[in-house]
């Protein structure tokens, strides 16, 4: 029997198994997508309140997926989890617009600028889940919220009932956030609005046995909220982070492939091996060798992609290679960039390499890492402006270089004063609305300090010899140099 597939067969499978969009924002977990990296298992224990993640992690992923019941069972099932199956879950904030449910940006922006306090607005979000009668009957959310200011004593008798019903059905009413960086386009107002999630969150921690949020949160935005109550640290000990192992990874490839509907899926589960079916025969859960082990990982990614990322292994090994060039100052890939190179090396193997031995070129597979690099350094600066203008002075230079060459480049490109007139830009929702930006780093004097936070957001690595590097998912479209290295995209 073969122990592969041919090499169209190989793409036609990763062309029909690999998703076409890979914005979380647009990908409807289904229970044959439904992947369950062991990383991943704090994230989903009902009392782990914040759940840190970057773009691309799956936050938005989870948040769906817990509001699915079939998709808890089988989140709990896999990950032994047995109080997941007792959850009565409400949305509390996402992406998609709900005003029955909580109020849209729009919406919010108003609320903002008349002054609500953001604690009252989401006591309202939370006290309308539970079915308060007297919310359900104001239409606004403006009102809502005043409500809960005018009537602290009905609010909490609310609260108490709820946590008192839950208790006596067994069940914890598990309140989810998503999607925060929707909730106003000026940062420090979103950062007003995330610290009242919070407070509220740990308020009901620490005063209910049955009720308590899960908040998915950029660890950007976690970090900006503005924390000022008491035992807020409380929140940080009990955080989760959405992190993906190499092996992660690759299981989520193989998942992605085995769980296709098709013939050729069957094929490959087959050749494989171990493979479990589940959820009616709609879902089959990866053997164990394919999920956890990298040695036979690798074996199973070379059928695909080759050995080497050229003619020996000189050029690097393609299983290591993909992700460690994708990895960012952290050492975490996310899955959306892992996929998009994938698919990217598959687009361009059958439009530029056809008779390739292999499903995979490895040219193909250095476009796809060049390409994933183009749309994170997009994503980082759409969330984070003032890290375009911070790594901009060090393109046409090689990286790794001197601390003290980083901060000439950027005296001479006065980022100081850049960086200066980005935070205080102006962005008038009126005539009359004078909201500042926030959207510069914590300290934008100080260069040392500006260099760690960029080492702590993942663009930025210190070398043991203190010379400064950038990762390659940033520094290809940044257009900043490396010997030998993966060089940008040829527009």
């Amino acid at each position: 029997m073969s122990t592969a597939l041919s090499v169209e067969e190989y793409r036609d499978l990763l062309s029909g198994a690999l998703p076409e969009a890979t914005d979380a924002d647009t990908a409807v977990p289904k229970v044959e997508s439904l992947f369950t990296p062991d990383t991943h298992r704090a994230a989903l224990y009902v009392d782990s309140t914040v759940v840190r993640g970057g773009r691309g992690v799956g936050k938005t992923f989870w948040y769906r997926s817990l509001l699915d019941e079939t998709l808890r069972e089988i989140a709990a099932q896999e990950y032994g989890i047995e109080r997941l199956r007792r959850v009565k879950v409400s949305q509390g904030f996402g992406a998609a617009l709900k005003q029955n449910f909580y109020p849209g940006p729009g919406n919010l922006r108003q609320l903002v600028e008349e002054g609500v306090r953001p604690y009252d607005l989401w006591y309202a979000v939370m006290l309308s889940a539970f079915g308060q009668p007297e919310l359900r009957e104001l239409p606004e959310w403006r009102d809502k919220a005043l409500w809960v200011r005018n009537n602290p004593g009905a609010a909490e008798r609310t609260v108490q009932h709820a946590d008192q019903e839950a208790q006596r059905q067994g069940v914890t009413h598990l309140i989810l956030f998503d999607a925060l960086e929707h909730l106003h386009r000026v940062r420090a107002q979103a950062d007003r609005l995330v610290g009242g999630i919070l407070e509220l969150a740990l308020a009901m921690r620490l005063g209910t046995r049955s009720i308590r949020f899960k908040v998915f949160i950029r660890p950007d935005m976690y970090d900006g909220a503005l924390l000022h109550f008491p035992d807020a640290s409380k929140l940080s000990s009990n955080a989760a982070a959405l992190t993906w192992s190499r092996a992660n990874l690759y299981g989520l490839l193989f998942h992605t492939m085995g769980n296709h509907d098709s013939e050729l899926a069957a094929r490959f589960r087959q050749l494989t091996g171990g493979w479990q079916s589940e959820a009616d025969g709609r879902r089959h859960v990866l053997p164990a060798l394919l999920s956890g082990d990298e040695q036979c990982q690798s074996e199973q990614f070379t059928h695909i992609a080759g050995p080497y990322m050229g003619s020996n292994f000189r050029k690097g090994h393609t299983f290591t290679w993909l992700p460690n060039h994708l990895m960012d100052g952290v050492e975490q890939v996310s899955p959306r960039s892992f996929l998009s190179a994938l698919e990217k090396a598959l687009a361009e193997t059958r439009s530029q390499y056809a008779g390739h031995e292999h499903a995979l070129h490895h040219e193909g597979i250095r476009r796809g890492v060049q390409k994933a690099s183009e749309t994170r350094v997009d994503e980082i600066s759409e969330d984070m402006p003032w890290v375009e203008s911070a790594i901009k002075p060090l393109a046409g230079h090689q990286v790794p270089m001197e601390q003290a060459k980083v901060e000439a480049l950027w005296e001479e490109f006065n980022l100081v004063d850049a960086l200066r007139k980005l935070a205080e830009r102006y962005v008038p929702h009126s005539a009359d609305d004078d909201t500042k930006v926030r959207t510069g780093p914590r300290y934008p004097e100080d260069p040392k300090l500006l260099i760690e936070e960029l080492i702590t957001l993942g663009v930025m690595r210190r070398r043991r010899d203190g010379r400064i590097d950038l990762p390659d998912v940033y520094r290809i479209a940044f257009n900043v140099g490396r010997k030998g290295g993966v060089p940008r995209v040829a527009n």
